[in-house]
């Protein structure tokens, strides 16, 4: 039943993901801030049809810490699921990505026209700088930037080595960062198309301020407070 219920959650992404791509044909003329709002669409119905097809709701803590200011995210990376949340619940966002998911047909498209910040991992020296100097301009530019430290997805119970980039963006920009940890692999868990009915739970850490801390202290204090909070989760279906 669970699979009969996840693939019935697919046969509601794909068609949505070819619409809102197939919109990306035309919305590129459009203002950023108009075909932002439109293209997060997408996120929002991928979620409800989570919820519906699947029966995986959230339950956000911390929302009295996200400051009125743009921000540096970092946030623990298990699922796909926190892909779609924190696009839309931190909009206007922009994503450090792999350059690669751009070519995605449909998928790709949507995601090139939100202002990632795709970066080509082949070229780490590269990567690091254009990770920086446009992480900057878009929090010049209003946007949230997103990064995910550990660089790819690692399984529930697991702890990927923590980069400093996120935290080298906040300290050039002078923004704060905004831990996020969260279960979602618990209930989206990656490399299986099953998915498990619960409540994914999000929290938001207290804004982390880089004034007297180097980047190497502030990725620590991120990594201490994530893991802390996904300890006290659930971990079991």
């Amino acid at each position: 039943m669970l699979f009969i219920r996840s693939l019935l959650f697919y046969a509601c992404l794909i068609p949505l993901a070819i619409f809102f791509g197939g919109l990306c044909l035309v919305l590129w003329i459009v203002p950023y801030a108009i075909r932002h709002r439109i293209l997060i669409g997408f996120n929002w119905f991928a979620l409800k049809s989570l919820q519906l097809c699947c029966g995986i709701s959230v339950e956000v803590r911390g929302q009295e810490n996200i400051p009125d200011q743009p921000v540096v995210i970092m946030a623990k990376h298990q699922s796909t699921f926190e892909t779609f949340f924190l696009q839309l619940y931190f909009a206007p966002l922009s994503t450090i990505l792999k350059q690669e998911l751009l070519r995605i047909p449909f998928f790709g498209w949507g995601l090139a026209l939100l202002r990632p910040i795709a970066i080509d991992r082949g070229n780490p020296r590269a990567a690091l700088k254009k990770v920086k100097t446009e992480g900057m301009k878009r929090l010049e530019e209003g946007n949230n930037v997103l990064v995910f430290p550990e660089g790819t997805r690692t399984p529930l119970g697991q702890v990927g080595n923590y980069a400093r980039s996120g935290a080298d963006i906040a300290i050039a920009a002078n923004a704060p960062v905004l831990a996020i940890a969260h279960n979602a692999g618990l209930h989206w868990p990656m490399h299986t198309l099953t998915k498990h009915p619960g409540k994914i739970q999000v929290s938001i850490g207290e804004p982390i301020y880089p004034e007297g801390r180097n980047s190497r202290e502030m990725t620590e204090e991120v990594k201490n407070w994530i893991e802390a909070q996904i300890a006290d989760m659930p971990d079991a279906v």
